[in-house]
């Protein structure tokens, strides 16, 4: 057998893989089901459950330590969790792992790559380990190379390159195979303004033709860039939905509201359909509403305190992620 024709059988291969997903599969990309993950007795997921299709960049959020970097890791076959499924392009990721990782490019928060060698030789090198050889490994990484803006920059070593430039090839490497599949860790940490725009750009026009999970402390970036978001919180989902005027999570209406007496922040959470409010400058609240919070009835209630203003309100991503995660200036 010729080496290009080894080439084209392993080129096929890849392409049919990618192409012949089970049915619906091509529709949802990633499927994890009460995914946990423990430690002994610490407990770092915990009944995780997401959905990605084809098309879609998905945030995940949360604070440190909240579970997004074992999430990823367990997406991308590194651990297994203790319990639950995760499936890719519908194949089972713990029966099945050689083929369900054909199906994804990884690029962790420190890329994996050989300062020593030039872009060309570790994007071979990257290729081989994709099962690719000879033309095959060329051409995947010519189109990856010129996806990342890296086509005069073959040459160069990996070690001299800028920043952004690095992280460019590390997600070079995630994409050489053309997997339908993009997760990135955190692919904007440490970079200048103008590499951020460069690399930001470079995922919206992924996520245009593939599916994106994309792990970010940045909210503003989640906001620009993500069709959805999923905020993770010890170990657990506390949110998911847009991030574009997302509602309060769990909760109902988020109101403003003016009072000419202020009360004391506990008179205000002891009303019925209550469940935080947050000051905000002198006789001005944000009130968060249970689900089944009625509102004529909490306005009627604010009256005893002058009620000046009351209007409803739609709770910024920034708002609903420090209200889950933190807490911080909310009276219970």
């Amino acid at each position: 057998m010729t080496e290009s024709t080894a080439d084209n059988r392993e080129e096929s291969r890849l392409g049919q893989l990618r192409e012949t997903l089970p049915s619906g599969a091509r529709e949802t990309l990633v499927s994890l089901e009460g995914i946990g993950k423990s430690y002994g007795e610490r407990v770092a997921l915990d009944g995780l459950d997401l959905a990605l299709r084809r098309g879609e960049v998905l945030g995940l959020l949360g604070p440190n330590g909240a579970g997004k970097s074992t999430t990823l890791r367990i997406l991308s076959g590194v651990l297994t969790p203790s319990r639950g499924h995760v499936r890719i392009g519908g194949i089972d990721l713990q029966r099945n792992p050689k083929e369900a990782k054909a199906l994804l490019g990884f690029l962790p928060e420190q890329p994996p790559l050989y300062p020593e060698l030039t872009v060309d030789e570790y994007l071979g090198f990257c290729a081989r380990l994709r099962g690719l050889t000879g033309n095959a490994a060329r051409q995947a990484a010519a189109r990856a190379k010129g996806r990342c803006g890296l086509e005069s920059n073959g040459r160069r070593l990996i070690g001299n390159l800028s920043k952004g430039y690095q992280q460019r090839v590390g997600i070079a490497q995630a994409i050489l195979h053309e997997p339908p599949l993009v997760i990135l860790d955190e692919p904007t940490s440490g970079l200048d303004p103008n590499q951020i725009r460069d690399i930001r750009d470079l995922i919206a026009e992924l996520g245009r033709e593939r599916g994106v999970i994309l792990s970010t402390h940045i909210l503003p970036e989640a906001q620009s860039l993500c069709s959805r978001v999923a905020i993770l919180h010890q170990g657990r989902k506390v949110f998911e939905g847009t991030p574009h005027a997302p509602p309060a999570a769990g909760q109902g209406e988020t109101l403003l509201v003016e009072l000419e007496t202020p009360p004391a922040p506990e008179q205000i959470t002891e009303i019925a359909g209550v469940t935080a409010c947050e000051p905000l400058d002198e006789g001005r609240w944000r009130l968060w509403l249970a689900p089944a919070g009625e509102r004529a009835r909490i306005a009627q209630t604010l009256t005893r305190w002058g009620l000046r203003e009351l209007t409803s309100e739609r709770p910024s991503l920034e708002q609903v992620f420090v209200r889950l995660t933190s807490g911080e200036g909310f009276a219970r």
